[in-house]
């Protein structure tokens, strides 16, 4: 009876194509069986292990500086022009996006503009985001069951051995397509901890270039504004050089006649010897700050022949400046958002050392024909279908899975540690740059001082001169003091406009407000 139960043939009940014997509902009730075990499975997915990660706090400090700060950066009363105005600190307000509009330049506007749109390091940036993004896609494709088509021919030529038999040599042909799909559910979250990580690592990507554009601007400011002021440098240095030649003239003439000493004329030629030094020096300067000026536009140093540059004169002081409060600082510094975003990456990376100490669960099922002709690939009887699922759990790895775990927590201390440290330089900058701006004004005031009492001594030797109270060496000497003034206050002007660039940028300039998912100009808030 038993043999022949097992020789049994489908009956008109049975389902043939899927092998399963009995009726109809039989065979829909294994397949319900299977879909209940692969749901449960992809329920326990819920069930994910590793640290939760909890967002830093932000700093609990009330101010950038030791000392009360004013909200008022005094005018510089004895400076003309647009740089002696006052300045209001706005605390609470953030910097916009455009923040060197506010110099009033269209030269600097056009200049920032060329280097955001053809700066190597941005575009390299930009590539870099580019790849973390498409290694976050190639992550996410875990969550979804790989499908995948197999089709084989080959003859085969066996000597029956195999058999355990004297069988003649055995020569078929074997046809095989087949559809195979394996999909590993995320029972202990270890797939999530990866697209995660990858995640953060998109984030560390996009911050980075919103700094990357934060550092161009304020380098294109920075040399634009070092450019003015050498500008202005080199012509008062020409004129002293100039002065100076005809005051060597006029000593060396007075020596000839015996009313001076060749002391005097030994004295104004090393005087004029270190004039033109300084003017060769400050003309070097001058070239490598084009040159630099240049490269940050993406351009080679020999197109400085068409760049253009605001002159000092061009430029406006703004009259109002933000001020980031402390506790919204660390969320609009792009350096330290991508240094909060590498510590979501490593807290991600300790869960994922975690849960490789859980097992791993896979599924996998396929579905084809198999037969020795192409004739009968696709008869029911050709039919091959299996399904499987698989566990794996580590037992004993020699500490090795522990290991990575601690090297993995060490690893998020000191990523935490770097952050730390992050927040502390950004406080620092700031404060650094508040400070600068307090002293900047009164040290313009002194400088506007020296200059305007430089030029009433060379007004009244001019008066003595055409009154024949004193000779021309004397107009010279007051001429070349004018114009060591106008160096001295043009390098104090040229400071404050940076130390007011400086403050957008300690601030975070407004980059954070570009952040987007493409980096190509969706805002997303993300403080």
């Amino acid at each position: 009876m038993y043999a022949d139960a097992e020789r049994r043939q489908p009956a008109d009940g049975d389902d043939a194509t899927t092998g399963f014997g009995g009726s109809g509902d039989a065979v829909r009730r294994r397949l319900w069986r299977y879909a209940l075990v692969f749901c449960g499975s992809v329920m326990l997915a819920s069930c994910a292990v590793g640290p939760a990660y909890h967002k830093p706090a932000p700093p609990d400090v009330r101010g950038y500086t030791a000392a009360p700060l004013a909200t008022t950066i005094p005018r510089a009363r004895s400076t003309p022009g647009s740089v002696a105005g006052a300045q209001t600190l706005e605390p609470g307000a953030t910097v916009k996006p455009g923040w060197w509009k506010g110099f009033g330049s269209p030269e600097l506007d056009r200049l920032v503009a060329e280097a955001l749109a053809h700066n190597p390091d941005l575009a390299a940036a930009q590539a870099t985001l580019q790849t973390a993004q498409f290694e976050l896609k190639a992550a996410r494709g875990v969550f979804y069951p790989q499908v995948s088509l197999g089709l084989g021919g080959e003859r085969t030529r066996t000597t029956g051995a195999a058999a355990g038999g004297n069988f003649g040599p055995q020569l078929y042909n074997l046809y095989t397509g087949q559809v195979s799909v394996s999909y590993y559910p995320d029972v202990f979250g270890l797939n999530r901890l990866v697209t995660r990580n990858q995640q953060a690592r998109v984030d560390v990507a996009r911050d980075q270039l919103l700094a990357a554009r934060l550092t161009i601007e304020g380098n294109v400011v920075n040399a634009a504004l070092d450019l003015a002021a050498l500008e202005d440098e080199v012509a008062a240095t020409r004129k002293t050089v100039s002065d100076q030649h005809q005051t060597l003239g006029l000593t060396r003439t007075r020596y000839q006649l015996g009313a001076t000493s060749q002391f005097d004329v030994l004295t104004q030629e090393s005087q004029l010897a270190s004039s033109e030094a300084q003017l060769q020096q400050l003309q070097q300067a001058r070239d490598v700050a084009r040159h630099l000026l240049a490269t940050y536009l993406g351009e080679f140093p020999s197109a400085t022949g068409t760049l253009h540059a605001p002159a000092l004169a061009d430029l406006r002081l703004p009259a109002t400046l933000p001020l980031s409060l402390p506790s919204t600082l660390v969320r609009e510094r792009p350096d330290v958002l991508a240094a909060e975003a590498q510590l979501r990456a490593a807290n991600a990376q300790v869960g994922e050392a975690v849960a490789r100490m859980y097992p791993n669960l896979q599924l996998t099922g396929s579905f084809g024909d198999q037969s020795n002709h192409t004739g009968t690939l696709f008869d029911p009887a050709s039919r091959l279908w299996n399904l499987a699922a698989g566990l794996v759990m580590p037992l004993f790895e020699g500490g090795t899975l522990r290991a990575q775990k601690h090297a993995a927590q060490a690893a998020y201390r000191g990523v935490f540690a770097n952050y730390q440290g992050t927040v502390l330089g950004a406080f620092r900058n700031v404060a650094d740059v508040l400070r600068a701006l307090e002293h900047d004004s009164a040290l313009l005031d002194a400088q506007a001082r020296a200059l305007r009492d430089a030029r009433q001594a060379s007004e009244l030797v001019q008066t003595q001169y055409r009154a024949g109270g004193v000779d021309f060496l004397n107009v010279l000497a007051s001429e070349t003091q004018v114009q060591n003034a106008r160096i001295a206050f043009v390098r104090a002007e040229a400071q404050r406009y940076a130390d007011t660039a400086a403050l957008y940028v300690a601030l975070g300039g407004g980059e954070w407000m570009n952040a987007s998912a493409d980096a190509h100009g969706a805002v997303t808030d993300r403080r």
